[in-house]
């Protein structure tokens, strides 16, 4: 059996149980593509093509997170030019939001011409404007950087925000929460 203590593997289960608690079918996954690429890629070759993936990749592991994220409704992946609309569909359908819808709430606190303005924005100038919605709610948005042309997005609890982006370096990523000042 492979060596799952490594600092590696170690702060990949650590992501996954973070942005998928409870989930071990999340984790399992994430670490077959990190200790064995070729049969995680025998095994999710459907999936993969879809990302023009048909042999191991160097972020393979990074991309099985992406993935068994996506299919247990717990990561939205948009693309770089989506409307703010859109990304807000999205969002509200994943397993992971809050109780409370953020945009909601803004609208009716009388910030309707906040939220008017906000959806005038770039894509990435919306999803920090949202990102700081969510977390006066007490939920993180995130995004896991797959370095591709879309924003693969993630909801956790703000209390845990500030393991994420640590985590993703110690497995060799990047991924951040997204909130004005987010650069």
């Amino acid at each position: 059996m492979p060596d799952r203590t490594t600092p590696v593997a170690e702060a990949l289960a650590e992501l996954a149980e973070l942005l998928a608690p409870g989930r071990p079918a999340v984790t399992e996954e994430v670490l077959l593509a990190y200790e064995d690429p070729e049969t995680y890629v025998r095994t999710h070759a459907g999936r993969l093509d879809e990302r023009g993936i048909d042999e191991p990749v160097d972020d393979l592991a990074w991309i099985a997170l992406v993935d068994a994220l996506t299919a247990q409704g717990l990561l939205a992946e948009v693309d770089w030019k989506e409307s703010g609309e859109e990304i807000r569909r999205q969002v509200r359908a994943l397993e992971s939001r809050p109780a409370t819808d953020p945009w909601s709430l803004a609208s009716n606190a009388n910030k309707a011409d906040e939220a008017d303005e906000a959806e005038a924005l770039d894509t990435y100038a919306f999803l920090t404007h949202y990102g700081a919605l969510h977390l006066d709610v007490g939920t993180a948005l995130a995004v896991l950087d797959i370095e591709s042309d879309c924003y693969p997005l993630v909801l956790l609890p703000a209390a845990r925000a500030a393991e994420l982006t640590p985590l993703a370096r110690r497995a060799g990523f990047a991924a951040a929460v997204l909130r004005p000042d987010t650069t």
